[in-house]
């Protein structure tokens, strides 16, 4: 079997290719990065987050997990009220590929019922032209990334996804999760990443 290979950073070509339909980055000349956090809100792993993004005065954007924020109320409002953005992901973390174009309309409609938001996340980064072609129908912009940390990956030591995430530049967005699956690596990433370039003088912005 071949290996799969796994590129933590959006190659160029790649993000000009599809830029008609996805974003991929922000246009910014400022010193700012963007972090976003899919799957959650999950309380144990969500509040976490909270915290210290709050010690950086950081913010960021959760693309959130209808069926969660169905869940943990209290835990959405919490990102709300702290000045963070949400986005869609779909009531059941649907994948594109293996989603019929009805159920995926569907979870993209639940989610909506729950999460007030222009943002779209395609969980896994997966959907088909005509589920795309129905989501930017509903006004959504769709926001990918330009690093993957790999957190969730179990394989993967959070010095690993730290050396991951340390390829940032201006306007660049970031994939962390905040989900239990990810937890370990991505809470030691996020805080190395928000030292490391707090330091370089970057800000941390949601996406708006």
């Amino acid at each position: 079997l071949k290996k799969r290979i796994m590129i933590s950073k959006i190659p160029r070509f790649l993000q000009q290719l599809f830029k008609k339909n996805v974003e991929f980055r922000q246009n910014t000349k400022e010193k700012v990065i963007f972090l976003t956090f899919d799957d959650g809100p999950v309380p144990e792993v969500t509040n976490k987050v909270l915290e210290i993004l709050k010690r950086y005065n950081a913010k960021a954007t959760f693309f959130c997990v209808g069926d969660n924020i169905r869940k943990y109320p209290e835990c959405y409002q919490s990102l709300l009220d702290q000045g963070h953005s949400v986005g869609n992901h779909t009531m059941y973390h649907s994948n594109g590929l293996r989603t019929t174009f009805e159920d995926y309309k569907t979870s993209v409609e639940e989610c909506e019922a729950l999460c007030e938001s222009n943002l779209f996340r395609p969980p896994y980064g997966r959907i088909t032209k005509k589920q795309l072609r129905y989501v930017k129908s509903k006004g959504y912009r769709i926001i990918l990334w330009t690093v993957i940390s790999f957190d969730y990956n179990k394989k993967y030591s959070p010095a690993l996804c730290l050396k991951n995430s340390l390829k940032l530049k201006t306007g660049d967005i970031i994939l962390f999760h905040d989900n239990p699956k990810a937890e370990r690596n991505m809470l030691y990433c996020l805080e190395n990443v928000l030292s490391f370039y707090s330091k370089k003088g970057f800000r941390f912005e949601r996406i708006a």
